[in-house]
């Protein structure tokens, strides 16, 4: 498939918020990083997210509130639930497409833990990437990058670490 045709989108998480930056049509969505869920049945319901998440776990007895990458340890607390979280954002972001292309992204963990991240934990962003659709997922860590930087594709040598997937 042509590069140029497929979404660009940098998707920021912290243990709070998810950002997802779509340079093509230069749109920035910011939400809560939570996750409601219902766990009655035989398999877990998701019943909202992000700013709905709350309200969704308040309305149904027995549902619970998740924050996939909130843990005083690790960014990636429950893999299942931030796959959820992100691919439900990424649709949002996208929008309703004719057509729907496979994005190119790029995976930002934006905490910097102790130690920084251990390669288990970059490799959970590259399959948080590929799980939520993406054709190409590089994982970068340091600082937010640029749009410019995003589009051309030139990530700077200083201030952070490109992993490509």
């Amino acid at each position: 498939m042509f590069a140029f045709l497929q979404p660009l989108l940098c998707i920021q998480v912290t243990p709070t918020q998810v950002t997802i930056r779509h340079l093509g049509a230069n749109t920035s969505l910011t939400e809560p990083a939570e996750l409601a869920v219902d766990l009655q049945g035989k398999t877990p319901r998701v019943l909202g997210v992000a700013a709905q998440a709350r309200a969704a776990a308040a309305a149904v007895p027995g549902a619970r509130l998740l924050t996939p990458f909130a843990h005083p340890r690790s960014l990636v607390s429950d893999f299942l639930s931030a796959e959820s979280l992100l691919r439900t954002l990424v649709r949002q972001s996208l929008g309703k497409r004719l057509l729907p292309v496979a994005p190119r992204v790029v995976m930002h963990p934006m905490s910097s833990p102790e130690g920084d991240f251990t390669a288990v934990e970059l490799r959970a962003f590259r399959e948080l990437g590929l799980g939520i659709g993406a054709s190409h997922v590089q994982v970068w860590t340091g600082r937010p990058l640029t749009d410019e930087e995003l589009r051309s594709r030139r990530f700077p040598t200083q201030g952070g670490q490109l992993r490509d997937a």
